[in-house]
């Protein structure tokens, strides 16, 4: 019984969890990071096809298709800017990806290299705003409204990313000693919160159920802004409560400790403000006319 209880109370061991970080096609190997990304993009555009159709829908699909490709853009290059700009300086301010250059250089390639990760969220996310701002300017579109749509679809991706962070065995969290605590390469001998897991669940799916819910059940999507301030505080609460459990990235690590907060929290406080008064204003304002008329091409 002695022994039981000493190998039930042993972390997990992610190593022996027979997770790898992709597919190995001989050669190249296919990973799951980057099948993340195409499964969040490709769930986004077919969901994004089934609202439009449905009553009230302010968009086309003509303009479905530009916003695929323009909120693409906007995630990659967002995501990798973000990431360049905000974690990357450590407490020196400088963001080493722009400023790691070769004599012969002109510009710093390793902003370039996608394939050795880092990529932010909260670039991302303005990049995902641009793109929906040019497309709306464009087309003359209504932006919050636009918006609502493009909200339902995001969080279906950051699940998967994060599940992808998980079989990589990245993005490991803080130390701990509770039951499923686990162990991971590159981490040392001590056990950690598998917070990869955690963002997954508050990110992604929880907001994946309250928000398809929302537009496919209530009458949601005729209260301008409710769907983008109701994914908007969620996902920023999602993350600030998920920092205390997350290592901060190394660089980063000083900035927190003398801070109080990781960088994640303090880029994140303002989208819980924003967030909460959108999603008020939407509550305060009269519904749509159910029978709203489609915009031209539809």
């Amino acid at each position: 019984m002695l022994s039981l209880l000493a190998a039930a109370s042993e972390p997990i061991q992610w190593s022996e969890l027979g997770l790898k970080p992709g597919i190995e096609l001989g050669f190249f190997t296919l990973r799951f990071y980057s099948l993340a990304y195409l499964g969040g993009i490709l769930f986004a555009y077919w969901h994004m096809g089934r609202m439009i159709k449905a009553p009230g829908a302010p968009l086309a699909q003509r303009h479905a298709d530009d916003l695929f490709f323009y909120c693409t853009l906007g995630v990659i290059g967002g995501g990798r800017l973000g990431y360049a700009m905000f974690y990357t300086g450590g407490s020196t301010g400088k963001p080493s990806l722009f400023t790691h250059f070769t004599p012969t250089e002109t510009i710093s390639w390793d902003l370039l290299r996608l394939w050795d990760g880092g990529m932010s969220f909260h670039g991302g996310l303005i990049g995902v705003l641009l793109a929906i701002a040019y497309v709306c300017w464009r087309n003359q579109l209504n932006f919050i409204r636009v918006a609502d749509y493009v909200a339902v679809n995001v969080p279906m991706g950051m699940f998967l990313g994060r599940m992808a962070n998980f079989i990589n065995g990245e993005l490991w969290g803080r130390t701990t000693d509770v039951p499923w605590a686990m162990v991971f390469p590159g981490a040392g001998p001590d056990a950690r919160h598998p917070s990869q897991l955690y963002e997954a669940a508050l990110e992604g799916a929880i907001l994946v159920v309250i928000l398809l819910y929302l537009f496919w059940r209530t009458r949601a999507r005729y209260r301008t802004g409710l769907l983008v301030g109701i994914f908007t505080t969620g996902i920023a609460l999602g993350r600030f409560i998920v920092e205390f459990f997350r290592e901060p990235d190394e660089q980063l690590a000083e900035f927190a400790a003398n801070t109080g907060l990781s960088m994640g929290q303090w880029l994140t406080i303002p989208l819980i403000l924003i967030g909460i008064g959108v999603t008020v204003r939407a509550l305060m304002k009269p519904e749509l006319a159910t029978g709203a008329a489609k915009p031209a091409g539809a």
